[in-house]
């Protein structure tokens, strides 16, 4: 008998398997789908040793370029200055070295963590694996308050990124209130990252301050930023600086569609939407939130044509409404009814090809051995096994 069902979907979190090396398998699996949990801090650190460095170098330059132009009558008080602008340094390169070291004491905690993956304590690994998901959650979702009170209490300051989040949510803030410096400054920041990856939100922060300052009617500065801001994007994406462009004629009270919507005020909603985007790309971060993934993947495993039905049990997660809103992008696990497939014919066994089974068990159509007992005499003979029955000894199997 051959059963033509689909495979089920992958889980994305499956159980670790038991014995020996199920702790070292819990370490890769969270690897690879929180690699998150390692990589932002290594960001921060690289991005935080560079501005110190950049910061080192500008300061220690700007020094030695002064003191070579110093002259003989005012010598003293240039020497002061410098000396005091050397211990300005000093200052700033002892509170990035402490910047630096916190996220290293991040890394080592974390890869402590995973180490600790292997020590057998299963409850207390996954309760805090559990407790740093719901933070990541909680943060994305905007409860910092809520977020930064169970990673205290939990005792996981060092293996969440509340500090990270909250660096962006001054961004998202400022976006909601419709301010861009913010926001460029990130860019600024970033700039080389963000190239790298081909990212287009500082375009898109540019065009809307454009279109800003034609609400306000304030045409010739438009025209002057246009000029020094928007021009050397034209290469790249010409087709949208030549809408925006066009607002100038339009103005912010036209009904015409392709340039009405430059002035709607989702055109904002969009812009914080862009830089969560480039914000959890930069820094390695899972777009969707790691409870999402979690729960899609069991999900996978629920999910059938009867869990949409209105007699859907209550007992079943997918009879919440948030639950088969996650599950809607899912295939279903398997199909509502199986199909017989005969192993001789290849055709579909149903009520009009019923299958027949075998004394020896095996099942194929009633088509294929109707066929094969004409031509035998009334004798069947199984093309696995070899075994010869009379037509008589057969069953008929009924599909339920």
């Amino acid at each position: 008998m051959a059963i033509d069902t689909p495979s089920p979907a992958p889980s994305a979190a499956s159980p670790a398997p038991s014995g020996g090396g199920g702790g070292e398998t819990r370490a890769v699996e969270s690897v690879r789908l929180e690699h998150q949990l390692v990589r932002v801090p290594l960001e921060v650190l690289r991005a935080t040793a560079r501005t110190n460095h950049r910061l080192a170098e500008k300061e220690i330059a700007a020094v030695l370029s002064s003191a070579s132009s110093v002259s003989a009558p005012d010598a003293v008080d240039h020497l002061t200055s410098l000396v005091s602008r050397l211990h300005g340094l000093k200052r700033k390169m002892e509170e990035g070295a402490r910047a630096e070291e916190l996220q290293v004491q991040r890394c080592r905690a974390r890869l402590d963590r995973l180490a600790a993956a292997s020590a057998g304590d299963d409850g207390g690994w996954e309760d805090i694996r559990l407790k740093r998901i719901l933070v990541d959650y909680m943060l994305r979702m905007s409860y910092y308050d809520t977020a930064t009170k169970l990673a205290e209490t939990s005792g996981i300051q060092d293996l969440v990124d509340i500090d990270v989040f909250l660096d962006a949510k001054r961004v998202i803030d400022s976006l909601q209130n419709k301010e861009i410096a913010p926001a460029l400054a990130w860019c600024a920041e970033n700039k080389s990252r963000l190239k790298k990856s081909k990212s287009k939100l500082e375009f898109l922060l540019r065009l809307q301050e454009f279109v800003e300052l034609v609400r306000a009617k304030n045409f010739l500065p438009a025209i002057a930023y246009g000029r020094k801001y928007l021009a050397p994007w034209g290469c790249t994406h010409m087709k949208e600086l030549q809408r925006v462009t066009a607002s100038l004629v339009f103005r912010s009270n036209t009904n015409c569609v392709p340039y009405k919507v430059l002035f709607e005020q989702n055109q904002w909603d969009s812009l914080v939407d862009q830089f969560k985007q480039e914000f959890y790309k930069l820094y390695g971060m899972t777009v969707e939130p790691l409870l999402n993934i979690y729960l899609q993947a069991g999900l996978t495993a629920l999910k059938t044509p009867f869990c949409f039905e209105g007699n859907c049990p209550k007992e079943d997660p997918l009879s919440l409404a948030g639950f088969r809103k996650l599950a809607e992008p899912l295939p279903f696990s398997k199909q509502h009814h199986s199909k017989l497939v005969c192993h001789i014919t290849k055709e579909l066994m149903d009520t009009e090809n019923p299958p027949l089974v075998l004394p020896n068990g095996y099942v194929y159509s009633t088509k294929a051995l109707d066929e094969m007992a004409k031509k035998n005499g009334g004798k069947i003979t199984c093309p696995r096994t070899g075994a010869v029955y009379n037509y008589t000894e057969l069953v008929k199997a009924y599909i339920s």
